[in-house]
């Protein structure tokens, strides 16, 4: 368990490394800012919602999140293994109930935001680790609450989805009483995800419920790492 702690520590700290960075992670910093985000809600118990054809679609210039919502079913849901606890606390922000099939939410970014930069470090044994630093805008209302996000890129047309997709993996969210901020996280990589297929993705908003800062780092497809 400390071998474990101490690579964890060293991917971590490897993210405030640019010449490391560059080499064994990927981050925010060149990535265009999101116009908007965009996040699906698909119920757990509706493998047609999956499945649908006429599933929405944002613009190219959105941040996409697919919350794979829980459900009384428990692992007796379609859905469940990809199941995110955390995407009630999400729908509970937002003052949404849970969805029986897809629900959509989408905000627009500031079109003066906040800086945010987000990466995400090398994966070891079944953890990655996840980095968010933030600058708020000018005139922005504390407090701010932040959502960072591992998700799974999903190809369109692959397991049987007809769009592509960013499925939540694992969340890291809070609040900050002010600006500016950052916080490094270790986040644990569920069993059932592939790694090669990770990244990260982060937004924040203020007081008033406006999305003040937004950031992705869609890492291109690395080598599955060794589990033990």
């Amino acid at each position: 368990m400390k071998t474990l702690a101490l690579c964890i520590a060293a991917g971590l700290c490897s993210l405030q490394a640019p010449a490391v960075l560059a080499q064994s992670s990927c981050n925010s910093d060149r990535v265009p800012v999101p116009a908007a985000l965009f996040e699906r809600f698909v119920s757990a118990d509706c493998e047609d919602c999956w499945h649908d054809p006429k599933t929405p679609e944002p613009g190219p210039s959105a941040l996409v999140v697919d919350w794979i919502v829980p459900t009384a079913a428990g692992d007796e849901a379609p859905l469940s293994a990809a199941a995110a606890p955390d995407a009630l606390a999400r729908l509970h922000s937002l003052a949404r109930a849970a969805p029986t099939g897809t629900d959509v939410h989408t905000d627009t970014v500031a079109p003066r935001p906040g800086r945010l930069r987000v990466a995400v470090g090398p994966a070891f044994n079944d953890y990655i680790g996840g980095l968010v630093r933030f600058t708020p805008p000018r005139g922005a209302q504390a407090p701010y609450r932040f959502w960072l996000v591992l998700v799974e890129g999903i190809p369109a047309g692959s397991e049987g989805s007809p769009v592509a997709r960013r499925v939540v993996r694992n969340v890291f969210h809070g609040e900050w009483p002010s600006g500016p901020q950052a916080d490094l996280r270790p986040l644990r990589i569920p069993d059932n995800a592939q790694a090669s297929r990770l990244g990260i993705v982060g937004w924040v908003q203020d007081a008033r419920g406006h999305t003040v800062a937004a950031a992705q780092a869609l890492c291109p497809p690395q080598p599955e790492p060794a589990r033990r």
